[in-house]
């Protein structure tokens, strides 16, 4: 998968074909998928979507069978960032979060956002540490809760030193 643009927005992605008649599952990042009808700069138009056991089930105009639905898999659904409400306080995109510097409440440099996981209770960052001695980070993750990361911006987020305490 390439990454989208910073001015596109990845709404959701095809985890693979439903049925034999041209629908394909998603795992969706946004709350209000169905509200857009137009993806990947035009070339794909929703016509439907619905609830299924695994995340959301879709229906594109462009695609007619399950062949070409299994060939699908693994395409990003991108909007315009335009397109997209404007954010309250505390609120924040993960295409913005994923692949900022990480520094802690005490200046040091940790390393680098990797990850945005929710398992129920809210999103959690998933960090990978600086490398030590030409060995790759160990990665580890804090809640984005304000006890943890009391700050972000365009450029850094900050996570609070007891957190990233090895």
């Amino acid at each position: 998968m390439k990454a989208p643009r910073k001015d596109e927005v990845t709404l959701a992605v095809v985890i693979g074909a439903h049925g034999i008649g041209g629908e394909v599952r998603l795992k969706v990042f946004a709350e209000n998928f169905g509200s857009y009808k137009s993806f990947n700069n035009g070339a794909l138009s929703l016509k439907s979507a619905r609830s299924g056991n695994n995340g959301m089930i879709a229906r594109f105009a462009e695609v007619v069978d399950r062949n070409a639905a299994e060939a699908m898999r693994g395409t990003e659904l991108t909007v315009p960032r335009a397109s997209l409400p404007p954010l309250e306080d505390g609120e924040y995109y993960h295409t913005d979060v994923i692949g900022l510097d990480v520094v802690s409440t005490d200046g040091e440099a940790i390393g680098r956002v990797v990850a945005i996981d929710n398992f129920g209770a809210g999103d959690v960052i998933e960090i990978e540490r600086l490398p030590v001695d030409d060995k790759p980070g160990k990665r580890f993750m804090v809640p984005m809760r304000v006890e943890a990361v009391p700050e972000w911006d365009a450029d850094r987020l900050v996570v609070e030193a007891s957190f990233a305490a090895e």
